[in-house]
């Protein structure tokens, strides 16, 4: 077996004679690392639940940050054993053999996302599985250095393959755009990019393409276009429409957004365009669950979690299908073969639920999703997206936003708690410590978007109209923080301490808690 890199730097430390020996000498802090470290000599040792990341590396990083140094120092030791523990590709990570190198990545996936933002190349390179983790643990910065990364490989494999340049009206935008980018191949659509607009003496810079991808962006929302309806919780947010249809050259349109939208990925231009999580999903070729239904009919979302949170014999009389209106005609459709014979039971309601959510985010609007993707894939491979996750591809595509700390705090109300509880005190004192890309997690696990309105939490929108940030009291101190994005609703136990609460919402906010899961 192994001997853990942890022990093995314990027995170093034993052996360590000076300040300057190579093998960490017993400086002040070193003697700290030797008389915290506990862990045991087999392999097994490093994935046990450990006190945090002090008893990873007898260091408190939370308290004393200038233990990276020192916490440096150990790298050697833990790139062995990810040589010899570590999967060998993406397809053998969540293999049982590996579930004890899981456990322990991400236990410590704080200590090793330090090494992968101090060191990038480690995740080309020694590192590299972490990429390919099934809990994401790597941070949104890291993955996305390693996406920059990678694009640029790209471009450098193309070689030069000139530019191009198009002329477009502010009045004939969207039409202007589509009839010019529809005749570029892949691989002319990745080559650098320059804007004109029609009667403008302005030469581009870079500020007119960015001005472009802004407004073209805005564009593609608008429903003269019949290709996308805001979510029933959030004005903001977008899923395509299974109305597109009455726009005879709507599938033609949904791939030219695809590949604009797969560009702006490609360049580095942020959009102003922000869709349904379920519509992230596919993008990323992940599977929407019952939560993502929220967005789409929260009163429909509602009734189907009370039929898997109660039994609905003689309560309801449901078959295996799908009714609805479209344009004042109803539709019938089966969700099972011979579907209209088969009754909804206690033993088989979940195969009901997991179909109709299919059904409702997927099927709906198969052909919309399958021509976006087309457009998309043309230009990003979507293999170098599956190191993200719904939340983070959002970030990618819109960027990190302005989060004002003072703002939320000033436009956020009270259920169970008053400003001054002790809760809460902890709660912003947790949220003022919170870098950027976490404060854009929390306010998207809680609203269900990272955007922020123009006039500030002050009118942040809910579902029915405005809808300020919400704490409300929730049960059960071992529980992790939930949200009901259609009310910005954060339910939020009553922590004992700061620590507790720090931890729970921040692998909360990270992990995205979502309820029911069906695949």
């Amino acid at each position: 077996k192994m001997v853990s890199p942890l022990k093995r730097q314990d027995s170093r430390l034993k052996k360590a004679k000076s300040p300057k020996s190579p093998k960490l000498g017993r400086t002040r802090s070193s003697r700290r690392l030797r008389r915290k470290s506990s862990v045991g000599s087999d392999s097994k040792a490093t994935s046990s639940s450990l006190e945090g990341t002090a008893q990873f590396a007898g260091v408190d990083l939370e308290e004393d940050d200038s233990d990276v140094s020192q916490l440096l120092q150990l790298l050697p030791l833990i790139e062995s054993y990810f040589i010899v523990k570590a999967p060998k590709s993406a397809d053998d990570i969540e293999k049982d053999k590996f579930r004890e190198f899981r456990e322990f990545t991400h236990t410590h996936s704080r200590i090793l996302n330090i090494f992968c933002q101090k060191k990038p190349l480690l995740m080309q390179r020694s590192l590299k599985s972490l990429l390919w983790h099934p809990k994401k643990i790597l941070n949104f910065n890291n993955k996305h250095q390693h996406f920059l990364h990678e694009i640029q490989k790209q471009r450098a494999a193309t070689g030069n393959i000139g530019s191009f340049r198009i002329m477009v009206r502010r009045k004939r935008l969207f039409e202007d755009s589509y009839h010019q980018l529809k005749q570029l191949s892949d691989d002319e659509m990745k080559s650098p990019l320059s804007v004109k607009f029609h009667g403008e003496a302005g030469v581009d810079a870079g500020g007119l393409t960015r001005e472009w991808f802004l407004l073209l962006s805005r564009a593609i929302f608008d429903p003269n276009y019949c290709l996308f309806k805001a979510a029933a919780n959030n004005n903001n947010v977008f899923q395509p429409s299974k109305a597109s249809h009455w726009n005879p050259d709507h599938l033609l349109l949904f791939k030219f957004v695809g590949r604009f939208v797969g560009k702006a990925i490609y360049d580095g231009q942020l959009l102003d365009a922000y869709f349904t999580r379920s519509f992230y999903k596919h993008m990323l070729g992940v599977k929407p669950t019952i939560s993502d239904v929220e967005s789409i009919d929260p009163d429909y979302y509602k009734s189907l979690r009370w039929m898997l949170e109660n039994s609905i014999e003689d309560v309801l009389d449901l078959e295996f299908i799908r009714e609805g209106e479209e344009f004042g005609v109803k539709r019938v459709t089966e969700l099972k073969e011979n579907g209209k014979n088969i009754k909804v039971t206690d033993e088989n309601k979940t195969e009901y639920v997991s179909l109709m959510a299919e059904r409702m985010l997927t099927d709906d609007i198969k052909k919309q999703i399958d021509a976006f993707l087309e457009g998309f894939r043309e230009i990003i491979d979507t293999k170098l997206l599956s190191i993200f996750n719904e939340q983070e591809l959002e970030l990618l595509i819109c960027g990190l936003p302005d989060i004002d700390y003072n703002d939320l705090k000033a436009n956020t109300e009270y259920k169970g708690f008053s400003p001054s509880s002790e809760v809460i005190s902890w709660f912003w004192q947790i949220v003022e410590d919170m870098t950027q890309e976490e404060k854009a997690l929390l306010v998207q696990f809680v609203t269900g978007t990272s955007k922020v309105p123009i006039q500030g939490f002050k009118q942040l929108q809910g579902m029915n109209g405005i809808q300020r940030f919400q704490i409300h009291k929730a049960q059960g101190e071992d529980r992790l923080p939930t949200a009901h994005t259609c009310f910005n609703q954060l339910d939020l136990p009553s922590y004992t301490s700061l620590k507790s609460m720090r931890k729970n919402l921040l692998l909360a906010i990270r992990e995205g808690s979502e309820g029911f899961s069906f695949r």
